[in-house]
Order: structure tokens, then C-alpha cells, then sequence
């Protein structure tokens, strides 16, 4: 149990990891990884630390903000 607990923590960096190999040039990856990083920050919240009509309020309002910038 716990090995499976050890191996699944390091999913997301293995997802990651497979997306880096598409790059060929360090440059384009760091492009494409600063931007991935803001959205994903910008988007990502953990649906489990707040009730639903929390995370929903939230995400409506990162999406609004999200919006807002992309028409300017």
C-alpha cells in the first residue's frame, strides 16, 4: 500500500515529463512551460479542501478573470 502511495505521488510529474519530450529545443519548452505554469495556476484548485458551491464560485470567477484578460 504504501509502495502504491509512493508511485502514484509521482504521477503528475510523469505526466509532465512525457509532455517535455514533444519539445526539441529547451527554449520552446520553457516558453510553453512558463505560460502551461500560470494557467494551470490560474485554473487548478484543489476540489477537495472547499465545498462545491465554493469551488464552483471560484472557478467561475477564475474563468471571468481568464475572460477578461484574453479580450484585452
Amino acid at each position: 500500500w504504501l509502495n502504491n502511495r509512493a508511485e502514484n505521488s509521482h504521477l503528475a510529474f510523469r505526466r509532465r515529463e512525457r509532455a517535455m519530450l514533444r519539445f526539441r529545443r529547451m527554449r520552446s519548452l520553457q516558453k510553453f512551460a512558463s505560460v502551461h505554469a500560470s494557467v494551470t495556476n490560474h485554473f487548478n484548485q484543489e476540489r477537495s479542501l472547499s465545498s462545491r458551491p465554493l469551488f464552483k464560485a471560484n472557478r467561475a470567477a477564475a474563468l471571468a478573470e481568464w475572460r477578461n484578460i484574453g479580450a484585452a
